[in-house]
């Protein structure tokens, strides 16, 4: 199969792009650089020059895939706008020939106050409010839409945990914890949720699976995990709502999220199997 995705290079895309080819698919990729170019090619994928405003170079290389991935995320005033025509373009030249699998998240659920499944309420922190409207037409237009909403991503010693927790530890000596550190957090490995979008590709018409690994561990010991990785071991630095918000923006607001969901759908559906179930060890490092 011939399948085309966005957000090649990144920290998702490189395992994506890896498990795609073990697969047997033949893999083109955005690439908005020289240096990510470089890098999609470097993992046998072929690169299409372009950024994810380029809706025409979008349009064409989805009608030469036989399925489509979209992973790639436009940071600015306008992320939800670039998102949706991106979107369009790709599911407009893709057509019915095969899926198109859109990323989605997990915290647009909000705090979920016990273990819930994909047909939870929604109750989204500001940074993914956007996200609600663009899923829901990217399920309602035609062709086989397909929706992964992975959870916090992690491994290979990178993610927004090692970006705002232990990065900052590593320079100030002691990891930042919001609130308690009671809250749960839906986490999933780098090469687990590439796996998940692989199998996607032959998932029904709008499907929609959480991409969590099912452990759900607190923020307390995530941090306590990240110390150790830091060189810090042990080492906190207890933040209010208010002072993680000053400190790291509103994505604050989604780290303090209570999250925990299960994984049993992409399990049962698409024979998911997640193999990285102990991300303390794996976060230790």
């Amino acid at each position: 199969m011939k399948v085309f995705l966005t957000g090649g290079s990144g920290y998702v895309g490189c395992p994506t792009i890896r498990a795609l080819i073990r697969h047997g698919h033949d893999v083109s990729a955005l690439a908005r650089s020289d240096a990510a170019a470089r890098t999609v090619t470097d993992l046998g994928a072929h690169p299409v020059p372009g950024t994810l405003t380029d809706t025409a170079v979008l349009r064409e290389a989805a009608a030469s895939a036989d399925g489509v991935i979209h992973l790639g995320q436009h940071y600015g005033d306008d992320t939800a706008a670039v998102d949706d025509a991106a979107a369009s373009a790709m599911q407009d030249g893709l057509g019915d020939r095969g899926a198109y699998v859109h990323t989605g998240g997990v915290w647009v659920y909000g705090d979920t106050n016990g273990v819930v499944t994909e047909d939870a309420p929604q109750n989204p922190p500001r940074i993914t409010a956007w996200r609600r409207a663009n899923e829901e037409r990217v399920l309602s237009r035609g062709g086989r839409p397909v929706l992964v909403m992975p959870g916090l991503v992690y491994g290979h010693g990178g993610g927004l945990a090692e970006t705002f927790f232990a990065a900052p530890a590593r320079e100030h000596g002691a990891v930042p914890v919001i609130g308690d550190g009671h809250n749960h957090w839906a986490l999933v490995h780098a090469d687990d949720i590439a796996e998940l979008y692989a199998l996607a590709l032959q998932a029904p018409a709008k499907s929609v699976y959480a991409g969590v690994s099912g452990e759900n561990v607190r923020l307390a010991e995530i941090a306590e995990a990240l110390s150790s990785a830091a060189g810090c071991p042990g080492r906190f630095e207890q933040l209010t709502l208010a002072e993680a918000e000053d400190r790291m923006g509103p994505i604050a607001e989604a780290f303090a999220l209570d999250q925990r969901l299960t994984p049993d759908r992409a399990r049962s559906e698409l024979g998911w199997r997640p193999s990285h179930l102990d991300a303390l060890s794996d976060l230790r490092g």
